[in-house]
């Protein structure tokens, strides 16, 4: 009986489902960008965020924007939102954020940058491979700029 609620109490952490929360690819100078032997600049932004929606119950969403350009025209813009739903109990609130803030994005931009890569190759275009990218060193640089005074953003309990 006591190791019953001694496990009710533990913390646990699970992935309910991943999914394609929103995909957009733009090529505004088809036909003509395919006959220009041009390496395009590549620009990519990115930008994760995490809300409560049930009880236990996150949705993290990482999202990548992929621009393209070549002599000041626009060769494909594409955008994709990887979402994931995780399940968190018993989590102490100190542990919560960087778990939402660094684990989950971490989970979910492998998928990310695999959709990102097949939509622009099916647009036609060489494959587009994101870097790796530290989340933890993009939360630490997050929470510096809120303990400088910029707005934080609580995660609902």
């Amino acid at each position: 009986m006591a190791d019953e609620a001694e496990n009710a109490a533990a913390p646990a952490f699970q992935i309910e489902k991943l999914y394609v929360k929103d995909l957009s690819l733009e090529v505004p100078n088809a036909p003509q960008v395919f006959t220009q032997p041009a390496s395009p600049e590549l620009e990519v932004q990115l930008r994760n965020e995490a809300k409560q929606f049930a009880d236990g119950l996150f949705e993290v969403v990482v999202t990548a924007t992929v621009t393209a350009r070549s002599e000041g025209k626009t060769v494909f813009l594409a955008e994709a939102s990887q979402g994931g739903i995780f399940s968190v109990r018993n989590v102490p609130q100190e542990d919560l954020e960087p778990l939402l803030g660094i684990g989950c994005p971490t989970i979910l931009y492998p998928y990310l940058r695999e959709v990102i890569s097949d939509i622009v190759t099916r647009a036609g275009f060489p494959p587009v491979v994101l870097q790796a990218v530290s989340f933890e060193q993009a939360y630490l640089q997050q929470r510096q700029q809120q303990a400088a005074g910029a707005p934080r953003i609580e995660v609902a309990n």
